[in-house]
């Protein structure tokens, strides 16, 4: 009975992943449909993105259970994700002088 109660829990935890990843497909769709300049666009996308990975990543690869040095990892990495993003966002206001954005 124990092991038929784990399986309907990791069931239940996969669907409720499965939901998550497709609401936030869902929000990446609509706000592809916001006027937003390119630079934001490419970090909300990015972030979105990021998040569906992570969910992908911790729940389906079973990288939640891992030891520390999976986290050691993943911090290193999130931490060049988010430094490539403040670049994307640094090149949008240091134009040089007489050029134009285009959006």
């Amino acid at each position: 009975m124990s092991q038929a109660h784990d399986i309907k829990q990791e069931v239940r935890k996969y669907w409720k992943v499965f939901v998550a990843l497709l609401i936030l497909t869902i929000v990446t769709v609509a706000i592809s449909y916001l006027q937003f300049g390119l630079a934001v666009a490419v970090m909300v996308a990015l972030s979105i993105a990021m998040v569906k990975g992570s969910l992908v990543a911790c729940f389906f690869m079973h990288l939640i259970s891992e030891k520390k040095a999976i986290f050691v990892l993943l911090g290193f990495v999130v931490f060049f994700f988010l430094s490539l993003m403040l670049l994307i966002y640094a090149s949008y206001f240091n134009l040089p002088q007489g050029t134009t954005y285009v959006s």
